[in-house]
């Protein structure tokens, strides 16, 4: 079937309780993808701890789309299409680094303020000044107009038009201000480097993933449930392990993870953990509690802590543990391939015990090396395979379907529903069409 300029064509793709095996694996719809879905919404960048001084820049995508985040001479935070405008090389070459005033390109030494705007060319007498001010070059590196600096968090959205971030994300927020408020300052800062490990499967399998409450006890039975009798079977009185501490709760019982509760969200965001979870029953840190009773008060650092969210899924492609303090970005580089970043982030003004499980957590569970992530991996590239089967052509997410769904928002539902997969895959279809339709 032709998907391009086909806005119905797509949303026959997306049934109230059925997902076609095309959003997986078709080529075409990647493409489309990286130019309508990646542009539509808002898309995670980095963090400003990532760029704390003038002229600091950090290189990465949206979408297929290269970008660099880089700290203004102002100290605002810009993002611009990393492409020079004369010979379209990349100008920003590095993962991260200080580019001073202004970027130079590698290839002819044109040069942009940080803010993309031309500062320089070599033997500029060269160009006639009224031909040039026609050029599209003279307007120097493009800039992403809609950029959100929320608390240190920066997202964008590449298309000029579209909701706004405060529409876009609504309630789900709370996610990212509990993370930030369980330092006792308030603050964050990305800690320990990134993790970066391949997938063989489109980035929505991942996506998808993070609210599936009925596979933990299956699919970490071999990793997690290994580690779990290893620990059972030491001697009586031996202190439990943090590793174990974080391995356990992933064989929890089915009637576990159902009461946990999952929140759905509008446009595609959602959360586990409700009323439990997995991040609920980990040991106390020394220190912590007393020095947060004293920078929010008892009641309110308690209701701080308390909120302890299972994984909170920001549509498209991001997820954030808050009591954990790590956030995964899927990164989608082809139909069947996906590059998977998790980063980790220190509380500041916490005991640097919470760090410490914050980065144990990241290399047990999301590293390339790590033990639970490869479970996942190997179900991920069965599924990749196993849809391009002609016996069938959709994919089920029909548990606990209610067919009011459409008619509500922003509601707490039973732990293993798959309400939010269809959330998920129904804000897919929207963000999709949104422009194709405005075009036809």
């Amino acid at each position: 079937m032709n998907y391009r300029n086909n806005p119905a064509a797509i949303d026959t793709l997306v049934r109230p309780t059925e997902v076609h095996r095309d959003i997986f694996i078709s080529e075409e719809i990647f493409e489309l993808e990286m130019e309508h879905l990646f542009a539509n919404t808002w898309v995670y960048v980095g963090h400003g701890s990532q760029i704390p001084n003038s002229g600091d820049f950090y290189t990465t995508t949206v979408g297929d789309q290269p970008v660099v985040m880089v700290r203004h001479t102002d100290k605002t935070i810009k993002v611009l299409h990393n492409r020079c405008p004369h010979k379209g090389v990349k100008v920003a070459g590095d993962a991260c680094g200080n580019t001073g005033k202004f970027f130079r390109c590698p290839y002819h030494a044109w040069t942009f303020k940080t803010d993309g705007k031309l500062l320089s060319i070599p033997l500029k007498k060269g160009y006639d000044p009224e031909t040039f001010n026609d050029c599209e070059a003279s307007h120097g590196m493009a800039a992403v107009e809609n950029v959100r600096d929320y608390r240190d968090f920066v997202f964008c959205r590449l298309s000029p038009e579209g909701q706004s971030f405060d529409e876009f994300f609504g309630e789900s927020l709370s996610t990212l201000d509990n993370m930030i408020e369980r330092s006792p300052e308030g603050k964050l800062e990305v800690a320990g480097g990134v993790l970066r490990y391949m997938h063989d499967c489109n980035w929505k399998m991942l996506v998808d993933n993070q609210t599936d409450t009925c596979h933990p006890m299956v699919a970490h039975e071999s990793s997690a449930g290994t580690a779990v009798r290893v620990w059972e079977e030491a001697p009586e009185g031996t202190p439990k392990p943090m590793a174990v501490e974080q391995f356990a709760p992933f064989i929890s019982s089915y009637e576990f993870f159902e009461g946990m509760g999952i929140r759905v969200w509008e446009n595609g965001h959602g959360h586990t953990g409700v009323h439990n979870s997995i991040h609920a029953a980990y040991s106390e840190v020394p220190g912590y509690l007393e020095a947060m009773n004293q920078a929010y008060g008892h009641e309110r650092a308690a209701e701080i802590l308390a909120n302890t969210r299972h994984n909170t899924t920001y549509f498209p492609n991001i997820m954030v543990k808050g009591p954990i303090q790590t956030l995964r970005i899927f990164k989608p580089l082809g139909a069947n391939k996906t590059l998977v970043e998790s980063w980790t982030f220190r509380l500041v003004g916490a005991p640097d015990k919470l760090l410490e499980r914050t980065l144990m957590y990241n290399r047990l569970i999301n590293a390339p090396t790590s033990v639970v992530g490869h479970d996942d991996h190997e179900v991920y590239e069965r599924s990749q395979h196993g849809l391009h089967s002609r016996g069938r052509e959709w994919v089920n997410v029909a548990r606990l379907y209610d067919p009011d769904e459409a008619n509500r928002k922003n509601e707490v539902v039973n732990g293993t529903s798959e309400w939010q997969m269809r959330n998920q895959y129904q804000a897919w279809a929207r963000y999709m069409t949104a422009t194709m339709k405005e075009s036809t």
